[in-house]
C-alpha cells in the first residue's frame, strides 16, 4: 500500500502484530512520537504508555491501542517492547486491583536508594492507571 508503514510489534514472548499501518503513535521515555510514511528512520528508547496505530480505511480495522512498557522503537519497521498488552486485553478488575495495590505501597524513610525507589513505584503507578484508563475506554467502544 502507497501510504502505509509496515508495523511489526515484538515482546520476548511473541510478535502480537505485523500490519501495515497509516499512522503510529509510540510512547517515548521522553514523550509521544507520531510515526507515518514518510517519517525519516529513527532508534530510540520506550517508555510506559498507550501505542495507538491507525489502519487504512480500507483495512476496515480503524485504530488500535496496545499497553507498552518499555524496550525499544526502530522506526523503520519495529517495536520490540519488553510489555505489551492489547487493550482489548487488559481484565479492568485487575488493573484496578494493581493500582490499589501501588496506591497502598509506601517507601520507608531510611529505605536504601530512595530517590529510585520513589521513581519506580511512581512509573507503576501511573502504567496500572493508564492500564485501567485503556481497560474502561476499550470495553466503552466494544473493542
Amino acid at each position: 500500500m502507497a501510504n502505509t508503514i509496515t508495523c511489526r510489534l515484538v515482546t520476548p514472548a511473541k510478535e502480537l502484530l505485523n500490519e501495515d499501518v497509516v499512522y503510529a503513535s509510540v510512547p517515548m521515555w521522553d514523550g509521544l512520537v507520531g510515526c507515518q510514511h514518510g517519517t525519516s528512520p529513527l532508534v530510540a528508547k520506550l517508555g510506559t504508555g498507550k501505542l495507538r496505530l491507525d489502519f487504512p480505511s480500507d483495512a476496515g480495522s480503524g485504530s488500535r491501542m496496545y499497553f507498552i512498557d518499555g524496550g525499544f522503537v526502530k522506526m523503520a519497521n519495529n517495536i520490540l517492547a519488553e510489555r505489551a498488552i492489547a487493550a482489548e486485553e487488559i481484565i479492568e478488575s485487575e488493573a484496578r486491583a494493581e493500582l490499589a495495590e501501588a496506591n497502598a505501597r509506601v517507601i520507608p524513610e531510611d529505605a536504601p536508594n530512595r530517590m529510585d525507589a520513589v521513581e519506580k513505584l511512581t512509573r507503576e503507578r501511573q502504567a496500572a492507571a493508564l492500564k485501567v484508563s485503556m481497560a474502561s475506554t476499550s470495553k466503552a467502544v466494544g473493542i
